[in-house]
């Protein structure tokens, strides 16, 4: 059956290759310059301010939930496109695309357009930390996604974009409408926080 989980012996090699993919992507970040953890020394559960330099440097952030998103998404889609291979090449996908994500996020040039178009004026790319972070928060939200029912999946989603769009004034959807198509009025509303 294409659908089912592959037994234990066949799993392995489809976590050999995701911890490849993981590690490949830190060794990448680490390359470009990015710090292994915040800069501040210290490695926190949790970090709530998003104007701060400590932002995206920890564990988890506000930022987080829009990760948890991504792994729902990529559920989704990978679901409709590819089904017939099953939950572990899929999730191996979902995690090339994130990390791919990752790297791009931690380029110069995505920083330089994140502080001119957004309210990140002093945003300086995310620790290695953070970056595995958010991949695995994906990993887990394609996960959740694979035994939720859809509703339930799309109802997490709605709630988190809500709640941290209210609480930060920022959440998935303004992030990629910033950092595709940056409006000034929407700048000037998350500048109001």
């Amino acid at each position: 059956m294409p659908n089912a989980s592959p037994a234990p012996s066949r799993r392995l090699p489809y976590v050999v290759a995701g911890l490849g993919i993981i590690a490949t992507t830190a060794a990448i970040l680490l390359a470009m310059g990015r710090h292994p953890i915040c800069p501040c020394g210290e490695i926190k559960l949790w970090w709530g301010v998003v104007d701060s330099s400590e932002n995206s440097q920890h564990l988890s952030d506000w930022y987080s939930a829009s990760h948890l998103i991504h792994g729902f998404l990529f559920f989704g889609a990978t679901w409709l496109v590819l089904r017939r291979y099953g939950f572990a090449p899929r999730l191996i996908l979902a995690l090339v695309v994130e990390c791919a994500w990752e790297i791009v996020e931690n380029t110069d040039a995505v920083i330089q357009h994140y502080r001119e178009t957004t309210i990140s004026l002093d945003y300086a790319g995310d620790s290695v930390l953070n970056s595995l972070s958010d991949i695995g928060f994906m990993a887990i939200g394609f996960y959740l996604a694979s035994r939720l029912p859809v509703w339930l999946t799309i109802l997490i989603a709605i709630v988190l974009e809500v709640v941290v769009g209210a609480i930060i004034r920022d959440n998935l959807a303004l992030n990629v409408l910033m950092l595709l198509w940056p409006i000034q009025a929407v700048k000037t509303w998350q500048g109001g926080a």
